[in-house]
């Protein structure tokens, strides 16, 4: 019995092992089947910005992934080995830079750090449906060095639904169609009202009027052919005794079509107050080479409208955003210039440009620049027919600059130096950076940081001053003279660093140390004229076991002869 129990058991776990397989499969695979082997070939590591691979370092961490895991999925995403050694390396530069700067203002620096750099975690999981594919993850860690296209987040967001308003009035404009459903009701000297639905030959029967043809006319012309008709059995009609009014129940739906560089493409079946935003939501939106800007409405053959997108993300608006009808197609056609732009703009990313605008419509769908951007000077890595190149665009260039599908724009930080600072420190009330004016002197600098302490040491101070190769010199200086105008003032140059010592500074700290039967021996601060009867009670006087008859005083003797 025993036997049959444990074989039992060992047969449970083993299907459970099975099953738990089949659900990691089922969870991984549609995932994977998506994924484009070749996604991460174009990706070139030395044009990545630092923000891209901060976050990237980010995503890696959060995850626990280490360096080979990542190193192997990238490869087989296609990236190149020469381009992961260089991520490697770049991910190394940053993380010692920014250890740098944390040690810097970091007391508790030396303390470990997360990182890209093997760490694993231990994952623990009430169930294994909400298990993460350690894959999945690191395809979602190598997805964030890689620009995203913008716009395409819109058509992600399950936020953003762009369902048609079913419960709104209905709109003077619909064109009626088969299934819909008419609601007529009179009142006033009579009243009735009828419920009826458009026949497949686009007519409606009323009773005592016959069958009127509707199909194709908008609302409020059908109202006034159905008006027309009723005004021969309902005379009030006519006088303004009684009242007509006609709206639509129950919509039909359309069949729309969506071709082309789409999410989804197919046939979708609508609601018929439907527009050009519903079917594009319902699909999915464009696919990496579709177009946001030249969405074309294509109806009886003939384009009738083409939809820029940019114009909803930019300005909200939605200009050619038209109500589809039945068998209406849209196609989305692949892109014609992309254009990239990194660094230290608002919102970096890939961003699609008409012929007609300029790179200053490229800043402007990119959010224009950041606070700390160089805005000189804008560096693009363009392509030839057989090479690339580099160029710089100034300022004046902005509204005039054509780009070029391809291009790549850097947008610099500007420098991490100062073009008119001085600092002092010391023995100064307001010690710290101040503005360097033309031709600043010493003693303005001395004033502007509220004067010196009383401790200050006059007789000497320092101005540490960069020489025009950057090499360091030091120039000393009477302080008192100085400021009292027997000695020269100096003139300030960008960077100097003037230091005014305290006396207390140069001066060696004395010690009183006291010990035997005394209430709290130790050592406490010498001051000038201290007696020893004043250092015992500072010590709290004597025991209970002291004698005053003998105590030892030992001092260092300065400059005594030894041979005495």
């Amino acid at each position: 019995m025993t036997l049959i129990k444990s074989d039992i058991l060992s047969r449970s776990k083993e299907i459970i092992s099975l099953l738990a397989l089949l659900v990691l499969i089922s969870i991984s695979a549609p995932t994977w089947a998506q994924v484009n082997p070749q996604r991460m070939g174009n990706v070139r590591v030395d044009e990545l910005s630092d923000d891209q691979v901060r976050s990237f370092m980010r995503q890696s961490e959060a995850n626990g992934m280490g360096d080979d895991q990542l190193e192997q999925i990238a490869q087989a995403r296609g990236m190149s080995p020469e381009e992961i050694r260089k991520l490697r390396e770049r991910v190394e530069k940053i993380k010692k830079g920014d250890r740098r700067k944390s040690d810097q203002s970091d007391p508790n620096k030396g303390q470990p750090r997360g990182g890209i750099d093997g760490r694993q975690l231990n994952y623990e999981m009430d169930s294994l449906s909400k298990q993460k594919d350690p894959n999945t993850e690191a395809e979602k860690a190598l997805m964030e060095l890689r620009s995203k296209i913008f716009g395409a987040d819109l058509f992600k967001n399950s936020n953003l639904t762009f369902e048609p308003n079913l419960n709104m009035a209905t709109p003077k404009n619909y064109v009626i169609g088969p299934n819909d459903e008419i609601l007529i009701d009179i009142y006033g000297n009579s009243e009735v009202s009828y419920n009826l639905k458009v026949s497949p030959e686009g007519t409606i029967n009323i009773q005592y009027v016959g069958l009127i043809p509707v199909s194709g006319l908008t609302i409020e012309a059908a109202t006034s052919r159905i008006r027309s008709r009723l005004i021969s059995v309902y005379k009030g009609l006519g006088n303004g005794s009684t009242s007509l009014n006609i709206a639509i129940g129950n919509i039909r739906s359309i069949k729309v079509i969506l071709i082309g560089e789409v999410v989804k493409p197919g046939t979708y079946t609508l609601p018929s107050l439907a527009n050009v935003f519903n079917a594009l939501y319902s699909s999915g939106g464009p696919t990496e080479n579709g177009s946001f800007r030249a969405i074309e409405l294509i109806r009886g053959g003939k384009k009738i409208a083409v939809i820029d997108i940019y114009d909803f993300l930019m300005r909200g608006e939605i200009a050619n955003n038209l109500r589809l009808q039945d068998q209406d197609i849209i196609r989305l056609p692949v892109y014609q210039s992309r254009i990239e732009i990194v660094g230290e703009v608002k919102r970096p990313g890939i961003f699609e440009l008409l012929p007609e605008e300029s790179f200053k419509d490229l800043l402007s769908f990119a959010g224009d620049f950041t606070e700390n951007a160089f805005k000189a000077r804008i560096k693009v890595l363009k392509n030839t027919d057989t090479e690339r190149k580099i160029a710089d665009i100034g300022t004046d260039s902005f509204s005039e600059y054509k780009p070029s599908s391809g291009d790549k724009y850097f947008v610099d930080r500007v420098l991490e130096r100062f073009a008119n600072r001085v600092s002092i420190e010391g023995s100064i009330f307001r010690p710290g950076q101040y503005e360097l004016k033309p031709g600043m002197k010493l003693s303005e600098l001395i004033k502007k940081a509220e004067g010196l302490k009383e401790e200050a040491f006059m007789e000497r101070g320092y101005i540490t001053r960069l020489k025009p190769d950057n090499q360091v010199e030091v120039l000393s200086f009477n302080v008192a003279g100085v400021l009292n105008g027997t000695s020269a003032d100096i003139r300030l140059l960008r960077e100097d660093v003037i230091n005014i010592s305290s006396i207390f500074d140069l001066k060696e700290e004395y010690t009183l140390s006291i010990d035997g039967e005394i209430r709290t021996p130790g050592s406490f601060p010498y001051a000038e004229n201290i007696t020893l009867e004043e250092l015992i009670i500072q010590a709290g006087g004597f025991t209970e076991g002291a004698t005053a008859r003998r105590i030892e005083v030992s001092r260092r003797v300065k400059n005594s002869d030894v041979l005495s």
